[in-house]
């Protein structure tokens, strides 16, 4: 009854769907590209068999770039469909796999649409990141006997209260995957208490990420072009609103004339809107004009994609977003990992974990709002040896914490179907057969 009435609320909805696509489609021309691939009709992937990865948008497509990098490794005669959701994460997975994966849209979750899109398909098995729990995906997978698994899930507590509020429609869904591997016991908890079978916790390969050797020599690169003799702060990921919060604490706090604060919002079809609000405060530098920029400009926009590690790496402080605003936080690892010192405010309930690790590593500092940010981030870049620590207790942080990917691969490894099973590749390097 639970899964009768979700389709019919489902079709009620679609010509709203469709006319937000279109509205978001203003600025990201992307969401209306190969629209059939929404309802179904997506490529058929060139080869058998088929591993199926969805990834929302870039910080999943970002997180799931070394588990599809060691199927296709493990598994070389495997075809690999890489599904997104947004624009920017179909670009992301075009930068990072080029033609060696078929990309497309995961279809909307209409019954016609999911089974247009498995008989195209067919997958022998599906890998869906973090917290991609779609109820008529997930039955038409079993009824065909295509297992798919939930990776590096993770579940807030009001995520959880939501899905509760379901009971029936988000057992039924959960009951559906073939098993679950968390981030955390909180979240492997949550998931069971809702349905899910067959869960482990294998940790959060966001923490295996893959510095590329050449980041410090792109942030040496960028950090000429914003100052060497200046000190940097880099404001990234911000989310709808944020900006105005923190550039009005600026302000108010008014900051040495050598601080230039970079912020790079998460979105790219915001970069207008945030330039606009920071040349009203006066000239900016812009990177997507390969420019220095002036010492006697307090904001530069980072309006470009793609050197989200790079700002880091320029930066002397690191403040990420979607955290002074209930949206749940951004990536907080990626700072660590290159060894800045990370500020972030108070609402992370995504990366809820690795935030209160990063506190209680000496890693991060946590705001209660935009002007307590400001403060917390200048009283850093008044004080370089706490920076300097700071900095060093991130990137031990980040490195503590990593094995995520090779736990998830073990796990996963005693769970393939017999068409995967019997088509390895050679094991990777030090890791059994």
């Amino acid at each position: 009854m639970a899964r009768t009435a979700y389709r019919i609320v489902l079709w009620l909805a679609l010509p709203l769907v469709l006319v937000r696509l279109a509205w978001r489609a203003r600025r990201q021309p992307g969401y209306l590209a190969h629209l059939g691939e929404r309802f179904g009709a997506g490529p058929r992937p060139a080869g058998k068999p088929v591993i199926w990865v969805h990834a929302v948008s870039v910080g999943e497509t970002r997180a799931a770039a070394p588990l599809v990098t060691l199927l296709r490794r493990e598994h070389p005669g495997a075809a690999v469909l890489l599904t997104h959701t947004t624009p920017t994460g179909r670009d992301t997975g075009r930068e990072l796999f080029g033609d060696g994966v078929t990309q497309s849209w995961l279809p909307w979750d209409h019954v016609a649409f999911v089974r247009r899109f498995l008989d195209r398909v067919r997958p022998d098995l599906g890998v869906l990141l973090e917290t991609e729990i779609w109820p008529n995906l997930l039955a038409e997978c079993r009824a065909r006997g295509v297992p798919v698994f939930l990776v590096n899930a993770r579940l807030s507590a009001r995520s959880a209260a939501g899905y509760a509020r379901l009971p029936s429609l988000a057992r039924e869904a959960l009951g559906n995957l073939a098993g679950v591997a968390a981030q955390t016991p909180e979240d492997a908890s949550r998931l069971e208490s809702l349905g899910a079978r067959d869960v482990a916790v294998t940790g959060n390969i966001k923490f295996d990420l893959a510095v590329p050797g050449e980041t410090a020599e792109r942030g040496a690169a960028l950090r000429a072009l914003l100052g060497r003799d200046r000190r940097v702060w880099v404001v990234g990921s911000t989310r709808d609103g944020e900006e105005a919060l923190l550039v009005e604490a600026i302000e108010a706090a008014r900051p040495p004339a050598d601080v230039l604060v970079v912020i790079v919002p998460r979105h790219p079809q915001r970069f207008e809107e945030v330039a606009q609000l920071l040349a009203a405060r006066g000239p900016i530098g812009r990177r997507s004009l390969g420019q220095p920029v002036p010492a006697h400009v307090r904001y530069a926009l980072g309006d470009s994609m793609g050197e989200m590690l790079d700002y880091y790496a320029a930066a002397d402080v690191v403040f990420v977003g979607g955290s002074l605003k209930p949206f749940g936080g951004q990536n907080l690892i990626e700072p660590c990992a290159v060894g800045r010192p990370v500020v972030f405010g108070p609402h992370t309930f995504n990366f809820e974990s690795a935030a209160e690790a990063a506190l209680a590593a000496g890693a991060g500092l946590r705001a209660r709002d935009a002007a307590h940010a400001v403060t917390l981030a200048m009283q850093l870049l008044e004080d370089g040896a706490r920076r300097a620590q700071m900095g060093q207790r991130a990137e031990g942080f980040a490195k503590a914490n990593r094995g995520a990917l090779d736990r998830l691969a073990a796990w996963l490894a005693e769970r393939l179907p017999a068409s995967l099973a019997t088509a390895r590749g050679s094991p990777a390097p030090g890791r059994p057969p």
